[in-house]
């Protein structure tokens, strides 16, 4: 699988918060109190968790920059939901501007990095930097397809999908192995070895679609066990660690 290292995380970053704040942009107040794909979220849920997941993600970094850690949402996840909820309601202009000053201020300590500050530790699942930044790559190109405006996960680039498959891999319940099989590239095994095994197959975008729990567009996730047709298996809960990926 393609390797994404601090070399060309930036870029990603910098790829997938130009398609957020992209459709924020074209965004009308009618469109911001619409439904998101997210069950009991509008848009303007959707946009205020990605303006504070990516200040709370740049605090991260600014105090790791000064050899400090901080936790991730003041008031730590019941602080995150009420800022959401205070959030929501505010109109498409105040949203754009909310979240293209916390992408910027995001990208911009990301941008400032030097090598050993990608390993600087954080709160974040008790991670480093780096992990920081993996995060907010996944939460900036899910959210934007969550905000349901017809960018949906057909979109995802092979190297968001391959990483997905790495990070997801502990949705595989214990016990499972999942050999994901996208049409055209290399398969992939997930799980215990030795494990019940169900074979995943279809186009890339679908498989990963179907790991982050959102609804594969493409129409072609086939799952088979012992060389028969069977339902898609069920997943565990998104990996453990502070949640931000509602």
């Amino acid at each position: 699988m393609t390797s994404i290292t601090p070399e060309n995380l930036p870029d990603e970053l910098r790829r997938a918060a130009d398609v957020v704040t992209g459709i924020a942009a074209k965004l009308t107040d009618a469109d911001v109190t619409a439904a998101s794909e997210l069950p009991g979220w509008t848009r303007g849920h959707v946009l205020a968790h990605v303006a504070g997941i990516a200040n709370a993600m740049a605090r991260q970094l600014e105090y790791a920059a000064r050899g400090e850690k901080i936790e991730l949402y003041d008031g730590g996840f019941e602080g995150r939901n009420r800022a959401i909820e205070l959030s929501a309601g505010h109109g498409a202009e105040q949203h754009r501007g909310a979240v293209t000053a916390a992408v910027g201020r995001a990208l911009a300590a990301f941008g400032a990095l030097d090598t050993a500050g990608w390993q600087a530790p954080i709160t974040f699942r008790d991670g480093v930097v780096f992990d920081g930044g993996l995060a907010l790559w996944r939460e900036l190109t899910i959210h934007a397809t969550d905000l349901g405006t017809g960018r949906g996960p057909e979109t995802w680039s092979r190297h968001f999908c391959e990483h997905l498959f790495e990070f997801l891999a502990a949705r595989v319940p214990e016990g499972e192995r999942f050999v994901l099989q996208p049409l055209g590239l290399p398969s992939v095994a997930l799980g215990a070895a030795g494990g019940r095994s169900t074979v995943i197959n279809g186009m890339l975008t679908d498989i990963a679609a179907w790991l982050a729990g959102r609804t594969p567009t493409l129409g072609s996730l086939r799952a088979t066990a012992a060389a028969d047709g069977v339902e898609l298996p069920a997943l565990l809960p998104w990996p453990a660690g502070v949640p931000v990926t509602k």
